[in-house]
């Protein structure tokens, strides 16, 4: 409670300023509705909002483990054939220097207007941090620890496996971390560009049919969506890595 203190104070300022000044600002709630206007319509379209919140989960979950398995083999042969990285590592930065929103209509051109091309978008915005984060952990893996096994007769994949990917851990999941943002806002653009349905074509249909209050409740939705993974990331990098809370445990029993 203590840590969630300060958050939540400040949260609740922001509101509080926003539902103020909405209010009382002379600001037609057709330009920027009140939080309480808000929240009110997002309970009560809350049957559409879930309805269009399924697919937009299906496509981040299906795209992230697309860019996440793709990124450690990826990672993996770099670190075992450093040639790769010389020859491959231009056309992944070139690659974020795609513009999504101009990026995205092509995919579903080429792909058509099912989860694949969501799955390629969202796969393309996080595949490029997981994969610099996993290489650099791989590369922060200490000499003496990979000479000490080489010298008790451990090959290049032992090493691999004893050594440097737990040295990747840390690594891999603040890239995870960051990651995982973008995996959200991904399947919105690719909704935006061509979809049934999805959080993108809701705003997108609340946004022509001029209601903001809408469109800020889905993007509530797609916010919590994207902090509820996050939340998960952390949960998962604690189970398994409980050393890391054991240390820092230990290091605040220090400074008492």
């Amino acid at each position: 409670m203590a840590r969630a203190a300060p958050a939540a104070v400040s949260v609740g300022l922001l509101f509080a300023a926003w539902e103020l000044y909405a209010r009382y600002g002379g600001v037609r709630p057709t330009v920027l509705p009140a939080p309480s206007r808000v929240f009110g319509q997002a309970w009560e379209n809350r049957e559409a909002l879930m309805d269009n919140a399924i697919p937009t989960i299906r496509a981040t979950l299906a795209g992230f483990a697309c860019s996440l398995s793709a990124a450690f083999l990826f990672s993996a042969l770099v670190d075992f054939w450093p040639s790769l990285r010389r020859a491959l590592f231009p056309l992944l930065i070139a690659s974020q220097t795609l513009p999504l929103v101009a990026i995205a209509p092509l995919v579903v051109l080429w792909f058509g207007f099912g989860l694949l091309p969501k799955i390629l978008l969202v796969a393309l915005v996080t595949f490029f941090p997981m994969t610099v984060a996993l290489v650099e952990g791989f590369g922060a893996t200490e000499k003496e620890i990979g000479q000490m096994l080489r010298a008790m007769g451990a090959g290049r994949w032992r090493v691999f496996w004893l050594a440097r990917l737990p040295s990747a851990l840390p690594y891999f999941f603040a890239g995870l971390r960051i990651s995982v943002t973008y995996a959200v806002v991904g399947a919105i653009f690719a909704e935006y560009a061509g979809a049934a349905k999805g959080l993108g074509i809701y705003m997108l249909n609340a946004k022509n049919n001029f209601r903001p209050d809408l469109v800020l409740a889905a993007v509530g939705v797609s916010a919590a969506l994207t902090l509820v993974l996050f939340g998960l990331t952390v949960l998962v990098q604690r189970l398994a890595m409980p050393w890391e809370r054991a240390a820092a445990e230990r290091g605040g029993e220090g400074r008492q």
